[in-house]
């Protein structure tokens, strides 16, 4: 029973940390590519980058806790009145993502020019495609191998 336990926990480890890997292999390539494509300085870099991160960690944060409450509402059993409340928090939700994003560029003009802060939207949206393509032509390889 014990080495069966132990298996479990091995095996969970192994694929979190699996799954870390790869966010931080992620996150070093969106770093990589961001610096590249707004050609920062090491200066603006040094900048930069930590603005930058505490961004995405505010939205990542806010994702996390919008999920975290749709995932205990029962949809189907929702009355009008919880669902008008629904709508307040969703509304509350999207102006607190507008916030993080407005500071983020207010914050930025004072590190970087504004023609970097409009390129960087772009860098993040060319980033997101590049990595979505790699995942589906994986992905769609991987089910051709499967049959």
């Amino acid at each position: 029973m014990k080495k069966s336990i132990l298996l479990i926990v091995f095996v969970s480890l192994a694929i979190n940390l699996h799954a870390q890997d790869k966010h931080e292999k992620i996150k070093a390539l969106k770093t990589a590519y961001i610096t590249e494509q707004l050609n920062l300085t090491k200066a603006e870099a040094e900048k930069f980058w930590p603005i930058y991160n505490n961004f995405e960690e505010e939205k990542r944060a806010l994702k996390k806790e919008a999920h975290e409450s749709r995932k205990k509402v029962d949809i189907e059993s929702l009355t009008e009145a919880q669902a008008k409340d629904m709508l307040e928090d969703m509304k509350a939700l999207n102006n607190r993502r507008n916030e993080i994003y407005n500071s983020l560029i207010i914050d930025l003009q004072k590190v970087i020019s504004a023609k970097k802060i409009v390129q960087l939207k772009k860098a993040e949206d060319d980033f997101n495609k590049k990595m979505f393509e790699e995942y589906r032509k994986r992905h769609h390889s991987d089910r051709k191998e499967g049959h």
